[in-house]
């Protein structure tokens, strides 16, 4: 068993980063401004991305960048630079999606480890020893391989592996849409995906309307959680466990982290496969940051059409997370919260952090920054200071229970 598997968390800006890496990411990919195929989730300019790896190098994690657009000729424009900067940002690998790409990295920045991005649909064992001849470092397997394929190839693969535990589908094959560019001429594979297949759709045939208002057709798939199968994954010699999802928010990466990190120790700890009870835990823990219906992937095999979302257009937003802990006053047991969502007088809350597992209390007292007794917190962003009869950190984050 890889007891010293690789958890892999995403992150769309540096204070996403640094949430992840604090909540239990050995690793964090992200993307810069160019180059990605998260454009709109990319804020990371090189500085933010040498901070994000001055960060990560206290905790003992490692960041990764993607680089995985399929480029046409203008996309090269500049590529030979930016791998030296991050060369010299300190990141240690890059996830790329193009061989040309791979052999300039090889030749322009040798330093850096070369990730084959999903989007390249590596299914099997001849794939990845072509690879390894350009010169990857690690296969990042295409979301459509079941749990006995990963586990075959993981154990005879000659690079390491890399698998998807959690976050959004794609119902095109790894990725490869033209959807989006067919409708908006914003072309998915080279970073403006708009999600086309989240769309609801009327269905006409002969002139005629075949769907309902209410019940108007979409082709968007439920996400990935792979709660289950997190034992049979480490069993199998996969090298890293990837979440995705770096247009999510802090709130949500802190939570799946934190959960899966978790489960991971518990399961090197144990050398043993999660109990019912444990997973049904774990899986509660997760769902407490879902904003979309979630199934198992493809690891079953071809998914049924429990997997799809019928009518669903995007992800909900969850009202749960309620605050950001700045500071506690031990003797006191008064902590200072930035609300973030309403809570008032009465509220049964729940706290948790890197050293912190889900403690409750009830809501006794609020009081805004001017010295003010209040029954409701309903300013986002605004400080307050609330009861809290157990030692917190800045950072901890509170939800509803």
């Amino acid at each position: 068993m890889n007891k010293k598997i690789e958890l892999l968390a995403p992150a769309g800006d540096l204070e996403r980063a640094k949430v992840a890496i604090r909540f239990g990411a050995n690793a964090v990919y992200l993307g810069g401004k160019r180059f990605s195929l998260r454009s709109r989730a990319s804020n990371f300019d090189i500085c933010d991305i040498k901070d994000a790896c001055d960060y990560a190098r206290e905790y003992g994690a490692h960041i990764h960048v993607t680089i995985n657009i399929i480029p046409h000729d203008e996309d090269f424009d500049g590529l030979e630079d930016y791998l030296k900067e991050l060369d010299e940002a300190g990141v240690t690998a890059v996830i790329v999606a193009s061989p040309t790409i791979i052999q300039t990295v090889k030749k322009v920045a040798p330093r850096l480890e070369v990730h084959l991005s999903t989007q390249m649909s590596t299914t099997n064992l001849k794939a990845i020893d072509y690879y390894k001849r350009l010169g990857v470092d690690r296969i990042v397997f295409a979301r459509e391989c079941n749990l006995e394929e990963v586990s075959m190839i993981s154990k005879n693969s000659t690079v390491p592996t890399e698998a998807f535990i959690h976050g959004g589908m794609c119902v095109n094959y790894s990725g490869r849409c033209t959807l989006s560019n067919a409708m908006t001429l914003r072309d998915a594979n080279r970073g403006g995906c708009a999600q086309s297949c989240r769309w609801k759709y009327h269905l006409i045939q002969d002139g005629k309307e075949m769907s309902q208002e209410d019940r108007l057709f979409s082709m968007s798939s439920k996400d990935l959680m792979a709660i289950e199968f997190l034992y049979d994954l480490m069993d199998s010699n996969v090298a890293s466990l990837k979440i995705e999802g770096r247009m999510k928010s802090a709130y949500y990466i802190a939570s799946v982290v934190h959960t899966y990190r978790k489960a991971i120790d518990e399961i090197s700890e144990t050398e043993k496969p999660l109990s019912e009870e444990r997973l049904k835990y774990y899986a509660n823990e997760l769902s407490k940051a879902e904003n979309r219906p979630t199934s198992i992937g493809f690891y079953r095999g071809l998914p049924t059409h429990h997997a799809h979302l019928y009518g669903i257009n995007g992800a909900g937003v969850t009202h749960d997370f309620v605050g950001v802990v700045m500071n506690y006053d031990q003797e006191l047991k008064i902590a200072k919260v930035q609300v973030r969502n309403v809570f008032a007088i009465g509220y049964e809350l729940e706290v948790f952090g890197p050293h912190i597992d889900n403690q409750s209390f009830v809501v006794e007292m609020i009081k805004n920054s001017d010295g003010e007794y209040i029954e409701l917190a309903n300013q986002p962003m605004t400080i307050v200071e609330v009861n809290m009869p157990f030692q917190v950190e800045p950072q901890d984050l509170i939800r509803r229970k």
